[in-house]
């Protein structure tokens, strides 16, 4: 990899979203709006908010990093801009680091909207420290988007990009402890949320909620996360293809 490649590729990916409106209001707004439904919903019972508020304030980052990525990627390969790209000294790692990056800025202000409107405007109450749930969101959105990359390089059209959302995603969704506790569920499918990225994200968010300081389950929760998304990324380098069959 290099380091002034990399940096490149995401300068040129940051000034391609600047001219799509369209993906720039569903990544800082989609979550700012979800959020804010969802606490009016729970308008008579504040408490099922900060509850359930908290693990969504993980869960709505990734979806929508997830979709914009793997969306904008394989827009890039259907185009011929990345057969073009690593027809030049450009290596898979500079061009999926560099996505990474890019992706990975929009995920801090993204994630800093949705956590500071949370705790802020609808009043989110966590008994932890406001940082630790940014570090938690931010790393959701990250994981989002190393997802995006690793599955775009199995999508023909952006109509299967998101076809994907419910074999990835859904799954996760439904056993990472929002709808229920993990050590209730059936055998098979607690052992399978134990190994789903999105099961500690959800797990993260609750440690935050629920203690003042930083616990060791926290530390393993972020550490989980963050090494699942590097896995990612690092097969979204392994299976990138130049351009679509």
């Amino acid at each position: 990899m290099n380091g002034a490649r990399t940096l490149a590729t995401a300068a040129r990916v940051l000034r391609q979203l600047r001219h799509d409106p369209r993906s720039i209001a569903l990544m800082l707004l989609v979550p700012v709006v979800m959020l804010t439904l969802l606490r009016y919903v729970f308008d008579g019972s504040p408490q099922t908010f900060d509850t359930t508020g908290a693990s969504l304030l993980g869960i709505f980052p990734l979806i929508t990093m997830f979709l914009i990525t793997s969306i904008a990627t394989l827009r890039e390969r259907t185009s011929g801009t990345l057969e073009r790209l690593l027809a030049m000294p450009l290596g898979k790692g500079d061009l999926i680091a560099g996505y990474a990056l890019a992706f990975g800025a929009v995920a801090v202000v993204q994630s800093l909207l949705a956590t500071g409107l949370a705790l802020w405007a609808l009043g989110l109450d966590v008994i932890g420290s406001p940082w630790l749930l940014l570090l938690v969101a931010l790393l959701d959105a990250i994981l989002g988007t190393a997802l995006g990359l690793f599955v775009s390089a199995f999508a023909a059209s952006e109509f299967q990009a998101v076809q994907f959302m419910p074999a990835v995603v859904f799954p996760q969704l439904l056993l990472c402890g929002l709808f229920a506790p993990r050590d209730t569920m059936q055998p098979v499918l607690e052992g399978l949320s134990n190994v789903l990225p999105m099961s500690y994200a959800v797990d993260g968010m609750t440690q935050v909620l629920t203690h003042t300081d930083m616990t060791t389950d926290f530390v393993r929760d972020a550490l989980v996360v963050a090494g699942c998304a590097l896995l990612v990324l690092v097969l979204g380098a392994a299976t990138l293809r130049r351009r679509t069959p």
